[in-house]
């Protein structure tokens, strides 16, 4: 059995999909180390097989163009291999840049873990700029559709995230923790509720590194909630709106980063997604999806590097290389020679059929 056969085997009990289209996924995802990038004319010229490049590229465009990928196979494939422990810190957020004169804007949702998020549900917007309680909504409700029974610790968001209806959606009787921060501007009630203040006027006299609870539920975006702010070392304020447990709010929201960290390893640190020339929605999705399965195989990897040899620090505290650059290594190193990497090849292997 080659190489490409056996990576298929691993796949086929997560993946729902025709044979040929698992064993089109494991030569997408060595094609992928191989290179770090997500140009298909490239990718086709690695592709682990006896076709010609021209050949493989058809395959490529065949597949973006024609497969169908269910969405939530791919959200329940990256929780069942990336084994997160319950209750979930969840980190919605979203990232763009231009290719031309058209704008790519996508809003995505992970599960925060060893400070990355792991991406499971994610939408396409098709305009510039913020996304709307709409949006948001619909992709909760899509995330506890898949997830029914998944507990959650908390929801983070940035001052994007904000407002009455998105709000009052997160407050319905099966309500979603949440550490949402607020705008500046936000206008927060005093206790009697008689009295509304701008977020920096309440707050005004916060020192560096101070923290401070308000008393009691608030009301901001017209609805009830606590508030908790701190001033960081820069001088600006962070303040906090939550729905439960305001003391801890402060550290559950400083997990939201995890999502930035995710970005930076589909983009500029990783598979440089940014470089596609998609402008289709539905195609620039299942790329997503397809590198959503790479970047849990490399997280995998680099945790189990760093169990094997932990990652030196650096001076400041930080590690001197993430887990995930430290599994994307592996897997490229391996991915280049998969005939003469037998042991390695079979580590890695190993770890993508754990679960």
């Amino acid at each position: 059995m080659d190489e490409i056969t056996r990576i298929q085997a691993a796949l086929r009990p997560h993946l729902p999909w025709h044979g040929a289209r698992v064993r089109f996924l494991a030569l997408f995802l060595v094609a992928l180390f191989r290179l770090e990038k997500v140009n298909l004319d490239k990718l086709a010229s690695v592709f682990a097989n006896q076709a010609q490049s021209a050949s493989n590229y058809k395959r490529l465009t065949r597949f973006f163009r024609d497969f169908a990928v269910d969405f939530d196979v791919i959200a329940r494939a990256v929780v069942s291999w990336s084994q997160i422990p319950e209750p979930w810190t969840l980190s919605l957020d979203r990232t763009n840049w231009c290719l031309g004169t058209l704008n790519i804007n996508i809003l995505m949702l992970g599960i925060v873990h060893q400070g990355v998020a792991f991406p499971v549900m994610w939408t396409m917007l098709d305009k510039r700029g913020n996304s709307n309680s709409d949006e948001r909504i619909e992709l909760m409700e899509r995330f506890k559709r898949v997830f029914p029974e998944a507990k959650l610790h908390c929801l983070t968001g940035d001052r994007e995230f904000v407002g009455k209806e998105w709000c009052s959606f997160l407050l319905l009787p099966e309500a979603i923790p949440f550490r949402l921060r607020l705008r500046h501007s936000d206008r927060i009630s005093s206790r009697s509720g008689k009295h509304r203040q701008r977020g920096e006027r309440v707050f005004a006299n916060l020192t560096v590194g101070e923290q401070r609870v308000l008393s009691g539920k608030r009301w901001v975006w017209g609805c009830q909630v606590y508030v908790v702010a701190t001033r960081l070392e820069d001088g600006e304020l962070l303040i906090i709106a939550t729905n439960h447990c305001p003391k801890t709010a402060l550290a559950d929201y400083r997990l939201r980063w995890g999502i930035e960290t995710l970005f930076a390893a589909l983009k500029t640190r990783g598979f440089n997604l940014e470089s596609t020339h998609f402008c289709h929605a539905e195609r620039l999705s299942k790329l997503i999806a397809l590198l959503a399965l790479a970047f849990c195989w490399a997280m995998l990897t680099g945790l189990w590097q760093h169990h094997q040899q932990p990652i030196p620090l650096k001076a400041h505290g930080r590690r001197a290389k993430s887990l995930f650059r430290l599994g994307c290594d592996f897997l490229r190193r391996i991915c280049c020679d998969l005939t003469l990497r037998h042991t390695e090849f079979n580590q890695a292997l190993q770890l993508l059929s754990l679960y």
